[in-house]
């Protein structure tokens, strides 16, 4: 899958030799894959994130792409992978494009509820917080930035948190279920910003959304630590 703007919206990308996070966790000792659980309960992050769209993303559209992904994968060279190494091999071929869609979907989502924690270290701290101040000008300048990169994401994407070409903590935005990982970089955190993330709780507030998920639901203990592996 060639990486076009289609793929990644800001700070100009291209193929590097950086650490990649490593895969989320997921086993797999035969097929099927399987979705792990979430790591709290439905309502747990309520209010900023609702229990009704806890069950409908969790429940229903991280279900899907798991079913979708194994259905897909069953009758090829991609029955006995692990999640990381379809997502990373069906990334190169465009014919596999519906298998990476689902996986890149299916990984997205394991990444993103590990990331997230009822009320868990609110504000990044430590080397984790200097490193942001230096690159983002402070925690607003990040919020800001998050959120800048979103409205270049045109229809559904995320936002992540990764590394440019020159090393530097960067936030792009991606279209669909693209990701830094897929394409050789770390993908140290990622913001949903498909409709059903925050549409039921937020309408058209997407902001809103993104600046909720930030100051109270992100455990910036586990970004900090996906930077330090």
């Amino acid at each position: 899958m060639e990486l076009t703007r289609r793929s990644v919206i800001a700070a100009g990308v291209t193929t590097l030799g950086a650490t990649v996070l490593s895969a989320p966790h997921i086993s797999r000792a035969a097929s099927p894959l399987q979705r792990p659980a979430l790591p709290f309960a439905e309502d747990a992050l309520a209010p900023t994130i609702s229990a009704k769209t806890l069950s409908l993303h969790y429940g229903k559209h991280h279900k899907a792409y798991f079913d979708k992904l194994n259905t897909l994968t069953a009758p090829t060279k991609y029955a006995d992978m692990d999640l990381a190494a379809i997502m990373a091999e069906s990334a190169k071929n465009s014919s596999d494009s519906a298998i990476f869609n689902n996986a890149a979907q299916a990984w997205n989502h394991v990444v993103y509820w590990e990331q997230l924690k009822p009320g868990g270290a609110n504000r990044p701290q430590g080397e984790l917080a200097s490193q942001i101040g230096e690159t983002f000008g402070g925690y607003e300048g990040f919020v800001k930035k998050a959120v800048d990169a979103s409205d270049q994401v045109f229809g559904t994407g995320w936002v992540w948190l990764t590394r440019d070409d020159h090393n530097g903590l960067a936030l792009v935005g991606y279209e669909d279920g693209n990701n830094p990982a897929a394409f050789g970089r770390p993908a140290y955190m990622g913001i949903d910003v498909w409709e059903h993330a925050y549409y039921v709780d937020y309408e058209n507030r997407k902001a809103d959304h993104i600046r909720a998920v930030l100051d109270k639901a992100i455990n910036w203990n586990v970004v900090g630590d996906r930077i330090r592996a």
